[in-house]
């Protein structure tokens, strides 16, 4: 079968829609839409980053207009959403609960038998959980034998928390400080949801459908991707399968020589941007693969966070802006949380021309982003742009 072949503006439109940044409010408003968009998505990445708004909600508020934080904890109490891995850790819904089975064997199987020790403490600590309630690990004496050599070089008893939580013995939910609290699962999982371990055949289709239906278009590595704990798993073989029934289409996308890419059947492809601005997370679903938007987008993007400062080129923690389907900038920030300012480190802008209309649409996202971040005001310390860092000011005032 002949692949579908769409121009690039058509590639960055279905891309756009299945990120839910199509449009403000593309999943509406309210708690509500919190549950569409994470439902939608399958999979939204948490991040312990607090420079601004730690990304997990950052994602919500750059596509629910009235996002609050407090929003995500509801959703985990009323059993909707809960916290594990795929590819990364993050919130999933709860109805794919037995999708998560397979990544917790795997994260069992591939670390091999502990030691006599280490299973004397696990069981110990989980029977304390049992016993007790929910715990954190400040509930545990500090059961080092050597000083820490840094934040890496976990206590024994945080080292038995996570790896029960790692095998899905227990849970996670978190204070409002961020803090994880382990609970067991039937605590929070509602007793109506389906345990059935799927073969290695669903898990694969399961992780090709969710990657398709919230990148839009996808080629096989993001998909092995978000199944990389599994190892040995079926991704591949059963992409093959399904390509050759019709259940995954292959698309090609005008001057790009590329791997092939996928698209689900049933993704919409009649889409109307509307030029709306949106500032995002660097674990932005959009932003996670930098090929993804070197090859859709033309845009060059690197979170330098884990880069020595000498070699930053744009700052600490750049946020990616996108106005329409062109990222036109990105803006270095911090929330000084004391002062309620937003200072901006560096504002740079990409090789593009901005209408007014588009500056009036980052004019607006700044304001909302000031506004999610519990800031007051913004201040811009470098611009490689001035007469559009004016117009901003302007706009701002």
């Amino acid at each position: 079968m002949e692949p579908l072949l769409l121009s690039r503006l058509q590639a960055r439109k279905i891309i756009l829609h299945a990120a839910g940044l199509a449009r403000h409010a593309q999943f509406g408003t309210g708690p509500e839409a919190v549950y569409r968009l994470i439902d939608h998505l399958g999979f939204v990445q948490l991040d312990t980053n607090f420079v601004v708004e730690r990304a997990h909600h950052h994602v919500m508020a750059a596509r629910v207009p009235d996002y609050e934080p407090q929003w995500l904890a509801d959703l985990v109490e009323d059993g909707l959403i809960f916290e594990y891995y795929t590819s990364d850790a993050g919130y999933l819904p709860m109805h794919d609960f037995r999708f998560s089975l397979p990544v917790k064997e795997a994260f069992a199987v591939n670390r091999g038998t502990p030691a006599p020790a280490e299973t004397r403490l696990m069981k110990q600590v989980l029977d304390r959980v049992e016993r007790e309630g929910p715990l954190m690990v400040g509930d545990f004496e500090n059961d080092r034998i050597e000083a820490s050599a840094g934040w890496w070089d976990w206590r024994p008893a945080k080292v038995a928390l996570e790896r029960l939580y790692y095998d899905g013995k227990l849970m996670i939910t978190r204070t409002k400080g961020f803090q994880k609290i382990y609970d067991l699962p039937l605590n929070l999982v509602p007793n109506e949801t389906d345990l059935t371990v799927p073969t290695p055949e669903e898990y694969a289709r399961f992780v090709i459908r969710r990657t398709l239906g919230a990148l839009g278009i996808a080629y096989s590595k993001e998909m092995a991707w978000r199944a990389r704990y599994v190892k040995g798993n079926l991704v591949k073989k059963e992409l093959e399968k399904m390509a050759a029934t019709g259940e995954v289409l292959t698309v090609a996308v005008e001057g790009l020589k590329s791997a092939p890419l996928y698209m689900l059947p049933n993704q919409q492809t009649d889409i109307e941007l509307t030029g709306d601005a949106f500032i995002l997370s660097p674990f932005d679903i959009l932003n996670v693969f930098r090929h993804r938007l070197r090859d859709f987008f033309d845009f060059d993007y690197q979170i330098e966070c884990f880069v020595p400062a000498p070699k930053r080129k744009y700052g600490y923690f750049s946020l990616p802006i996108l106005v329409g389907d062109t990222f036109v900038a990105r803006m270095d920030a911090k929330a000084d949380r004391k002062q309620k300012l937003l200072i901006v480190h560096n504002l740079h802008f990409e090789a593009v021309e901005l209408s007014a209309a588009m500056i009036g649409k980052i004019v607006e996202a700044l304001k909302a982003f000031v506004k999610f971040n519990g800031c007051r005001d913004v201040v811009f310390s470098k611009c490689n742009e001035e007469g559009y860092l004016v117009l901003i000011r302007e706009g701002l005032r």
